[in-house]
């Protein structure tokens, strides 16, 4: 585990930090499409990516979902780290968006490393101000974007996450995610396909380009 995080994270922390995160955290391989954080959920460990792709996705009163961000290797949950340290419940939902390898670090030493470690304590505010960045750029999307531009960029998001311009999905997993009907999600897909954006398949989309 120790030359895995050397190679992702070497340029990140210093080598005594990164065998400390070595002797106390674990790796877990994770198969697509499994949920590692619910909401409600009080959280033990703090995961960090060292391969794969996880979507955020938040819950509204109804259990409609809306997609908020994916995070690659390199990085971890600010939504996350609040909860690590406060001691308060998840309020987002985490599902591997493709095959992930995590390491699981014991929240208990977060507070010993921001103090210990000028490394982990600025990666930690990097991780505030990037999700907190992408936040906010969910919110513009939604407020200032049509739904047929939204989805668009959607489906490029997918197609670079997953390194692949065929997209394995359904139209009620999309409409889900954009917190929008199946109907309307359906009509503009075919409206993409017409203007030969993308091409459907059964339970893919192709985009045709990025």
């Amino acid at each position: 585990m120790l030359q895995e995080l050397k190679t992702h994270y070497g340029y990140l922390f210093e080598n005594q930090l990164l065998e400390e995160i070595n002797n106390v955290s674990t790796i877990k391989n994770i198969p697509e499409g499994t949920k590692i954080i619910d909401v409600g959920q009080t959280l033990t460990k703090m995961p960090l990516l060292l391969e794969g792709a996880i979507k955020i996705l938040r819950d509204d009163n109804n259990g409609d979902e809306l997609l908020l961000y994916f995070l690659e290797k390199g990085d971890t949950c600010a939504m996350t780290l609040t909860c690590c340290t406060g001691n308060a419940k998840s309020e987002i939902k985490a599902i591997t968006e493709i095959n992930t390898k995590l390491i699981m670090v014991p929240v208990q030493y977060m507070e010993i490393w921001m103090g210990k470690y000028k490394s982990w304590r600025d990666f930690v505010l990097e991780s505030y101000q990037t999700r907190m960045l992408e936040l906010l750029d969910t919110i513009d999307k939604i407020a200032f974007l049509k739904m047929d531009e939204r989805l668009l960029n959607y489906l490029k998001d997918k197609a670079m996450i997953n390194g692949n311009t065929k997209i394995k999905t359904t139209q009620q997993e999309i409409a889900y995610e954009l917190h929008t009907s199946r109907v309307v999600i359906s009509r503009l897909l075919k409206k993409l396909e017409l203007q030969k954006v993308i091409v459907l398949h059964r339970n893919s989309i192709e985009l045709l380009a990025l």
